[in-house]
């Protein structure tokens, strides 16, 4: 017979679910402690990994404001007010996005939106009509709003874009529906993605590459005939954050010999895209 004694009935178990319980109670609990219970779910397999990733997400969009996820205002792609529709058109066919901030001299001075369904419309009707003519009210909001309640104002009024601006009014970039979710669900591909396709590599010209991150480092050093493998990391993607030092937002850049790194796409757990330009 086993001497080994039953647990004591006297000293109970409290389950996942009764600690959440105890959360909502009332009694005085921080996010790290929610967060280490929706963990705990997950190792006892109550929760999958992409479902606490998306929670997570969730938590985190709720802390964060609008200038940590914004497209910087210098690279934005923009269309001047006064540009006849006809001469925009390798603009839209380059970066085919669906809209366009709409700039009056400068990028500072965002006066309004330009949809590319609009454009497609209305060029086929008076070719020598201008962008001001049917561009449609941008929507405004400031560095510091929370991005939670920007969500909500966009699914409610039924934007897309926001243009963010600073404290003198001015513009400072531009946020989107789709970079709100990103921060949920992780990167969204789009169909127009012309790295979608191709691997992870696309080729752009004869010296400029888009590369996705998750690219294994030794595919990267066979095809640019580079030496960047280490034990440290395992994707290109990885080689950018250790060299970095940081999780990098979109537009940080990073010069290594003769390449050129830039990061397209990031969040706060990885980088999605890179783009690679080689400057000899």
């Amino acid at each position: 017979m086993s001497d080994e004694q039953p647990p004591s009935k006297n000293v109970p178990r409290i389950s996942w679910v009764e600690k959440i319980s105890q959360f909502f109670s009332g009694e005085p609990h921080d996010l790290d402690e929610l967060l280490g219970i929706l963990r705990e779910a997950r190792e006892n397999r109550l929760l999958d990994t992409d479902a606490l990733t998306m929670i997570e997400g969730v938590l985190q969009v709720s802390q964060m404001r609008v200038r940590d996820i914004m497209i910087p205002r210098v690279q934005m792609v923009v269309v001047p007010k006064d540009a006849e529709l006809e001469t925009i058109f390798p603009l839209v066919i380059e970066f085919c996005h669906s809209r366009y901030p709409v700039i009056d001299g400068d990028r500072s001075k965002v006066v309004g939106v330009l949809l590319a369904k609009d454009l497609l419309a209305r060029v086929l009707q008076n070719k020598t009509m201008t962008v001001q003519d049917i561009m449609r009210p941008a929507c405004v909001v400031p560095e510091s709003k929370r991005l939670n309640i920007l969500l909500k104002e966009l699914r409610t009024i039924g934007n897309h874009m926001a243009i963010v601006v600073d404290e003198y009014g001015q513009a400072a970039g531009l946020v989107t529906i789709e970079d709100i979710l990103e921060e949920i669900v992780g990167e969204i591909e789009d169909e127009h993605d012309d790295h979608e396709d191709e691997g992870y590599i696309f080729q752009r010209s004869a010296n400029e590459f888009m590369i996705k991150a998750l690219m294994p480092i030794e595919e990267f050093d066979d095809y640019f005939s580079t030496h960047l493998a280490t034990d440290e990391y395992d994707t290109i993607g990885g080689f950018i954050v250790h060299q970095l030092e940081h999780m990098p937002k979109k537009g940080e850049h990073l010069l290594i010999d003769h390449m050129r790194f830039e990061v397209i796409r990031s969040d706060n757990r990885r980088v999605h895209l890179i783009k690679l330009k080689l400057t000899k």
